[in-house]
């Protein structure tokens, strides 16, 4: 096994590294912990991994003095069967001389492959004169998890799918001064990014072949991360709901209809179990919850959630076309922009029963209040969405607030209260978040 992993190691060190679009992780580098990188699976984690090797070579950092191994790699079974001081005995005996002497990178990818990885992580953090990087999709590689395990010694970063900035990256557009061109060719961009979404593997392929690669992702997801992970006692029960929620996207859900839904279906399944399931979506990065605002724990807990997936394209690779609703679609878009840096999203009922889609806190505590509607040309329409706006903003105190559309721009002023009216791709390019 030395021999295999030596091999693995060199082989490496001599790789040439596609490290593709740069991404706007924001992440700081910390000595003495581990840097952590989770997210849905096939989101770039790999690629962001090769993006702080070539971070650390451009600094000076010599590729023998990187180590790098992917734990999906089948020549690492006897590895991942707990055998990983081999990783270390392997390295050194190729660098005896950097032992104890020189910094060693050491970037595990996938690691929750490995059995009991999370000590080793901490021996060698404690023990050896190297800096750790890991990534991982399966929910036990969240943070809560690594804290416990790790005993402190990690700090972690979330990386989602592609962000509409990054996807403009990808294809070299230029946001940045927004001339008439650039204008109509941003406005182009958004609308194949919401008919791609932000997967990079789905970037230059046929409509067909991006169906049949999420429709693969959102299987793996649920059989792998969320099945075997979690020892499911009801596998095709966890299935339907799944399904069942991601063709909810943008809507409201309660546990007792998911519940009486998979009753129906046959499945002798209890409200604790759906409420378990909607736990491990949430863990695996696939589908979010959003409860209701209120300071009220227990008000927040019995009313209706509101659903998101990751990607909402993989919504319309998955639903049925009819239950794949553009404005739905764009409300969920909205939802994984704000959800880069932040997880304290809710909804908002006003006091006569209107909605306003997302109230959220920024990195400075101030809340924000945001609707998203695809478009305003409907007379009605426009007055729902404005008096839902004008309502929750008497009700809460606030002075401003954002109105989402596909197309739309303008600001309206009424007793001294303001709405921005943004199109959809000038707000992801202009009210971009701080990575946290």
């Amino acid at each position: 096994m030395l021999e295999i992993l030596k091999e693995i190691i060199l082989d490496f060190q001599s790789e040439i590294l596609d490290t593709g679009t740069t991404r706007h992780l924001k992440y700081e580098l910390v000595k003495g912990k581990a840097f952590v990188c989770v997210g849905v699976r096939r989101c770039g984690k790999s690629t962001l991994l090769y993006q702080i090797i070539k971070d650390l070579e451009n600094q000076g950092v010599k590729r023998e003095n990187i180590l790098y191994l992917n734990f999906f790699d089948d020549r690492l079974i006897e590895v991942k069967q707990g055998n990983l001081s081999l990783i270390i005995e392997a390295y050194y005996s190729l660098y005896p001389e950097k032992k104890e002497i020189e910094e060693v990178y050491c970037f595990f990818d996938e690691i929750q492959e490995a059995k009991n990885w999370e000590p080793f992580v901490d021996r060698i953090l404690r023990t050896e004169k190297c800096s750790v990087f890991l990534s991982g999709s399966s929910a036990k590689m969240l943070s809560k998890e690594i804290a416990t395990q790790m005993r402190g010694r990690s700090l972690v970063w979330e990386l989602f799918p592609f962000s509409f900035k990054e996807f403009l990256d990808y294809k070299e557009v230029d946001y940045r001064k927004l001339t008439s061109k650039n204008r109509l060719i941003v406005k182009k961009s958004f609308n194949e990014y919401f008919r791609k979404g932000g997967f990079p593997e789905v970037r230059n392929v046929s409509d067909k072949i991006r169906i049949m690669i999420h429709q693969e992702y959102y299987k793996s997801i649920l059989h792998r991360d969320i099945i075997e992970r979690f020892n499911a006692i009801h596998p095709q029960a966890v299935v339907q709901a799944g399904y069942r929620l991601i063709c909810s996207a943008a809507s409201l859900y309660s546990i007792n209809r998911i519940t009486n839904y998979l009753k129906f279906l046959g499945y002798k399944v209890s409200k604790d179990f759906v409420s378990s399931c909607i736990g491990w979506f949430q863990d695996a990065y696939f589908l979010f919850s959003v409860k209701i605002f209120s300071p009220s724990l227990s008000k927040q807990n019995v009313n209706a959630k509101k659903t998101y997936c990751i990607d909402h394209s993989m919504v319309t690779s998955v639903a049925p076309g009819l239950l794949a609703n553009r404005g739905h679609l764009l409300e969920n878009i909205i939802f994984v922009h704000l959800r880069h840096s932040t997880e304290e999203i809710y909804y908002y009922r006003t006091k006569k029963g209107h909605e306003v889609d997302f109230i959220w806190l920024d990195n400075n505590g101030k809340r924000n209040l945001v609707q998203v509607s695809l478009s305003l040309k409907d007379p009605l329409t426009k007055k729902r969405e404005i008096s839902s706006l004008m309502e929750a903003m008497n009700e809460l105190d606030f002075r401003k607030s954002t109105l989402i559309t596909m197309e739309e721009e303008n600001i309206i002023k009424e007793e001294e209260k303001i709405i921005k009216i943004v199109p959809v791709w000038k707000y992801l390019i202009k009210y971009l978040l701080k990575r946290k």
